[in-house]
């Protein structure tokens, strides 16, 4: 193995610097800095997998209303902390002509990025009901989001959704929350890592389980819209966007600027909280920071104490493009194809060099082709399969650390490979498959 693409003893001395007894446990960050190392050291560029960063520009529609607002002066001014008028309305409608659904724009809440909206919510519903003091994650999922659980000292839970798609879900969900403790349901859809999408079946059961427990159901639209199957780019027109909130009133949405609008160096996201839910009053929300409101909770307790706001300019950003898409003049859907395309070259070139997909099918469906998709290759766990592919050039996270039950995978995300790296690609993954192949 020391023939390798990159140099084997570079590769070993970084591993032994860094002292990560496990790969699989490595956070996104320890291994963006791992890669860092070696490719600096090397001055050889790596086929970059591990971290889901934007490959496309920020639309202009964006940085042009964002310019212009900084030019008026708005960066010397405080934001409100309930956001920009503007962004909440177009948000409001977007959630509308996309996703089919009314949220009052007083429930529509900037946060920066759904790093901060999720610490928010997940400090949230962890306080609702000292009785039920764990949260559910249906796994696998972003990884960041327990380690935020850990650092708030907060308690969760979690199963692996492949082996209880469809039908078999509500039973899974009912023997869990059926205890007691669980204050709320968490999710992406689709779903980082695996790329699987929940069918409405499955939304309806969700939905149902959080009504009959009274739990707040978070969901994660990071991608929103990236199920390339279901074209949802015409506003107001079906399909839209699935979503939980079809069928039931307990949800908090998490859409992020970061992917669907390539906007992600602005750390903004939105909070959408059902109306409902915003204007709920708790009584251990009153104990604990003083107001009952669930709504005023958020902003005036929460999101206040932890950043005073937004970035203000930022916010007029993302108000001209979901202006412009809700107005049909911005197709951001259509952006996006170039995951797409890119996902399905990159699959080939590992399936047919030795790899398989670990998260394959939506139940009977094949999956999506998108942002992300998930590789194992015979006779390697996680761990391992991290480590070799490190002296190939080639760079991924452990399904482990996203809650997954299959330790065998990598989640391999499409962002960042450039279409001229797609030989370095197949030329490097033909050798670890001539150099690892199982007989």
């Amino acid at each position: 193995m020391t023939n390798t693409p990159i140099d084997f003893n570079t590769v070993s001395t970084v591993l032994n610097e860094f002292k990560i007894a496990d790969l699989s446990n490595a956070t996104i960050r320890e291994i963006v800095k791992i890669t860092n190392t070696i490719e600096e050291k090397t001055g050889e560029k790596f086929i970059r997998m591990e971290m889901g960063v934007p490959g496309l520009n920020p639309p202009k529609i964006g940085t042009d209303a964002e310019i212009e607002a900084i030019n008026k002066g708005l960066g010397s001014k405080y934001p409100m902390l309930d956001g920009v008028k503007s962004l909440k309305e177009e948000t409001s409608k977007l959630v509308k002509n996309f996703i089919d659904i009314d949220v009052n724009p007083a429930g529509c809440v900037p946060t920066v990025g759904s790093m901060q909206g999720g610490y928010a919510t997940f400090m949230l519903v962890s306080n609702l009901d000292p009785k039920k003091d764990t949260a559910l994650f249906i796994d696998p999922g972003f990884s960041v989001q327990k380690v935020q659980f850990k650092v708030m000292g907060h308690k969760y839970t979690n199963f692996d959704v492949y082996n209880y798609r469809g039908k078999k879900l509500r039973s899974k969900l009912e023997s869990i929350v059926s205890k007691g403790n669980i204050n709320s349901l968490i999710y992406s859809n689709p779903n980082n890592p695996s790329w699987i999408c929940f069918t409405q079946e499955e939304l309806e059961i969700i939905g149902d389980i959080a009504n009959t427990y009274d739990l707040v159901v978070l969901e994660d639209l990071a991608y929103f819209g990236m199920d390339f199957r279901s074209d949802i780019s015409v506003p107001g027109k079906a399909p839209f966007q699935a979503s939980v909130a079809k069928y039931t009133d307990n949800y908090i949405l998490l859409i992020s600027s970061s992917k669907a609008f390539s906007y992600a160096g602005q750390r903004l996201a939105m909070l959408c909280i059902s109306d409902s839910l915003f204007h709920r009053e708790y009584p251990n929300l009153k104990e604990r920071f003083g107001v009952a409101s669930l709504g005023y909770t958020v902003i005036q307790r929460l999101i206040y104490t932890f950043s005073s706001g937004v970035c203000h300019t930022a916010q007029y950003g993302l108000a001209a493009m979901f202006k412009a898409a809700n107005e049909g003049t911005f197709n951001f859907v259509n952006e996006l194809r170039d995951y797409e395309e890119k996902a399905v070259i990159m699959k080939r070139i590992f399936t047919e060099n030795g790899f398989k997909l670990v998260y394959d099918k939506d139940i009977d469906k094949e999956l999506a082709n998108g942002f992300y998709f998930t590789i194992s290759y015979p006779g390697f766990e996680g761990a391992e399969l991290i480590e070799k592919l490190l002296y190939y050039g080639i760079s991924a996270i452990s399904l482990k650390s996203c809650g997954s039950e299959r330790t065998e995978g990598l989640r391999a995300c499409v962002s960042q490979v450039q279409r001229e790296q797609f030989v370095d690609l197949e030329n490097r993954v033909k050798q670890f498959n001539k150099d690892f192949k199982v007989s």
